[in-house]
């Protein structure tokens, strides 16, 4: 999870036109903001930005993987996705992708519909008589 001041400052060069950028280091990595959005991070010296359904493809398409934060636990993914190396090395075109995942991470979440409960009746103990 290692993130070399030297990756981290190549990065932050790169998204220079983005505006508004703060980087924060978290659990060894990096978060990448806009203003108040978290939109990307860096871990392994690898950078990743959030993608949902509108912007996936793109990462798909170029052989893009899925931020995995447990190394043991391949199954568990986030929806960030690693940026394409010619992407990265491209200033103005990582910026564009940059905007599109800020526009992700801006965008209202759905709320996560779960079954109704039945409420709980508190339990009362039988009533001892008193002799």
């Amino acid at each position: 999870m290692a993130v070399t001041d030297t990756f981290h400052a190549y990065v932050l060069e790169q998204l220079d036109a983005l505006g508004g950028l703060r980087a924060r280091r978290m659990f060894g990595g990096v978060g990448l903001y806009h203003e108040d959005h978290f939109f990307g991070l860096i871990d392994d010296d690898a950078l990743y930005f959030k993608v949902d359904d509108t912007n996936r493809g793109q990462y798909l398409a170029r052989g893009g993987v899925p931020f995995r934060p447990f190394k043991d636990k391949p199954e568990y993914s986030m929806s960030y996705y690693a940026v394409p190396a010619d992407i990265l090395e491209d200033a103005e075109e990582l910026t564009r992708w940059a905007r599109e995942s800020v526009i992700v991470a801006a965008a209202p979440r759905k709320p996560v519909r779960r079954p109704a409960r039945k409420p709980v009746r508190a339990q009362t103990r039988p009533r001892r008589s008193r002799r």
